[in-house]
């Protein structure tokens, strides 16, 4: 499945791939992603629930000069002020409807199992929910 992304990616940009990839799953994405980007584009990894992204500087280059970055929360949210700050700004667009979060999908409480198989099966999107 990941190796259709890249293709689908070219296909929707003309063939130029795209600035950035947040990438939060990891080792079994990594080339997926890589492939998705454009020359001199971004790969933001955020997570390795899949497992630990390492990679040969070389690769990055090969792949079209790219940049990566694997950044830790700790650094965007301290000084306290900055996270305050960060958080105030979020919230405000919130409010304001410029982003949304409704749930994706739903479960009832008793069957809490099968949510966290579909989880674990990358069977969903976005937030879920139990629902009583």
């Amino acid at each position: 499945m990941a190796r259709e992304i890249p293709k689908r990616v070219r296909e929707l940009t003309d063939g130029k791939g795209v600035p950035v990839v947040f990438d939060s799953v990891g080792k079994d994405t990594l080339m997926a992603s890589l492939d998705s980007l454009q020359v001199r584009g971004r790969f933001v990894s955020n997570g390795t629930s899949s497992g630990s992204v390492v990679v040969d500087t070389t690769l990055l280059a090969v792949k079209g000069s790219i940049w990566m970055t694997r950044p830790a929360m700790v650094h965007y949210a301290t000084p306290r002020s900055q996270m305050l700050a960060m958080a105030d700004e979020l919230f405000g667009h919130v409010l304001a409807g410029r982003i949304r979060g409704e749930p994706q999908q739903q479960f009832a409480l008793a069957d809490a199992a099968q949510a966290h198989i579909a989880l674990e099966g990358r069977q969903t999107t976005g937030a879920t929910v139990l629902i009583p």
